[in-house]
């Protein structure tokens, strides 16, 4: 049997959930029936890039040039010209894309080149109800034409499917929900000892921590972020709060920690590999994005058993269980997110209780063996309808 050639495209490959899931799809489809291509742009940022990591590991990349983020037609026209005439040239069995702009991009170019099998993995979808009105209508038109060149759509929420729908965006039966997984054995609390990491952050052992792992972008809000950890320190005045990321509002987060005189309260650690070992440092997960798919981080705190605080975004109340493995509450209650922060950190008993079954429910729902069997039975399906396989 011939190998299958496979491309996966993508805008960045900064730090981040989507690029992790590209990458890993990448490199751990059986190599024995799939040939596998990565294109990327090549804009990093200060998020960090994953391009060097994922070179490192054996994964081919090509970068082009001309594909970026933002819109630029004369980019974006020679970006579709350069990716036609690469999956013409190479044949490609799929091609499946990721981000909004590789997605729009490299569907059009594979519909072009007569790529066979075209997928297509939302990690939220590229519009949202805190962008401009007529942005969102472009978004959501631009969606619903890319939508009507696929054979299938990946979703990683359920509510990404209802909202697609709604939108007018391709039929149900192109909708199919398969998980972004993690490495579950790099996050186990077994393995990562919490006093030597606290120690390396120079956090008493007395003390609790409230942390994030993130972005420090206006998605991920990470102002509100701080003015609930000034509402929490008024409270629990012997705690500390763990930053780990970087981003463009980065300035402003460090203006408003001094403003509010909480400078000896916050350890910023920049961007980190190692998010295991800063997760385990944490008591509890505060995550204030104002929209996401499904942001990665949060299966990794609850895989390290981490009670999750919330607010209410697409994927964050498909997958938190108020009550049960963490809480969630509207965007920017402030109040009502620094009181469940409290409520945790004061009832050791609860967390526990949260934390373990937070690591029961990951451990079912994010397996990443289960991940790439689904895909390759979604690419397989698609194969045999198509005719290039029986």
């Amino acid at each position: 049997m011939k190998r299958i050639k496979v491309l996966h495209l993508i805008t960045r490959l900064i730090v981040g959930g989507a690029q992790e899931n590209t990458i890993y799809t990448a490199l751990l489809l059986d190599s024995s029936e799939y040939m596998v291509d990565v294109i990327s742009g090549p804009q990093t940022g200060s998020e960090g890039s994953l391009i060097e990591e994922f070179e490192e590991q054996g994964g081919k990349l090509i970068i082009i040039p001309q594909l970026v983020r933002e819109i630029s037609p004369l980019n974006d026209f020679l970006a579709l010209w350069k990716l036609y005439r690469m999956m013409k040239r190479n044949r490609y069995d799929i091609v499946h894309t990721h981000s909004s702009k590789a997605g729009i991009l490299g569907r059009f170019a594979a519909k072009m080149a007569g790529v066979p099998v075209i997928v297509h993995t939302i990690h939220g979808w590229s519009f949202h109800d805190h962008m401009p009105k007529l942005l969102k209508m472009l978004f959501v038109e631009l969606e619903r034409m890319t939508a009507s060149l696929s054979d299938a759509l990946i979703v990683v929420t359920k509510l990404d499917i209802s909202k697609g729908i709604h939108e007018g965006i391709g039929k149900r039966e192109q909708y199919h929900l398969i998980r972004s997984a993690i490495f579950l054995d790099k996050f186990d609390p077994s393995g990562h000892d919490r006093r030597k990491i606290r120690a390396e952050l120079g956090i008493p052992e007395d003390v609790l921590v409230v942390g994030n792992v993130g972005r420090f972008s206006p998605q991920k809000n990470p102002l509100t972020w701080v003015r609930v950890a000034d509402a929490i320190v008024k409270i629990i005045p012997n705690i500390r709060f763990l930053l780990v990321g970087d981003g463009p509002l980065k300035k402003q987060v460090f203006q408003m920690i001094e403003t509010l005189e909480l400078k000896n309260k916050f350890i910023m650690t920049g961007i980190r590999r190692d998010v295991p070992r800063m997760l385990r440092a944490m008591d509890v997960f505060l995550l204030t994005s104002l929209w996401e798919g499904l942001p990665r981080v949060i299966p990794q705190a609850m895989a390290m058993e981490l009670p999750i605080v919330a607010n209410v975004a697409d994927g964050t109340q498909e997958v938190i269980n108020h009550g049960e493995t963490g809480f969630l509450c509207q965007p920017n209650r402030i109040s009502e997110l620094a009181s469940y922060c409290v409520r945790l950190l004061e009832n050791p008993q609860e967390r526990i209780r949260m934390g373990e079954k937070g690591r029961q429910y990951v451990m079912n729902e994010f397996d990443l063996k289960k991940m790439i069997e689904e895909i390759e039975d979604l690419y397989n399906k698609n194969l045999v309808k198509k005719g290039i396989r029986r």
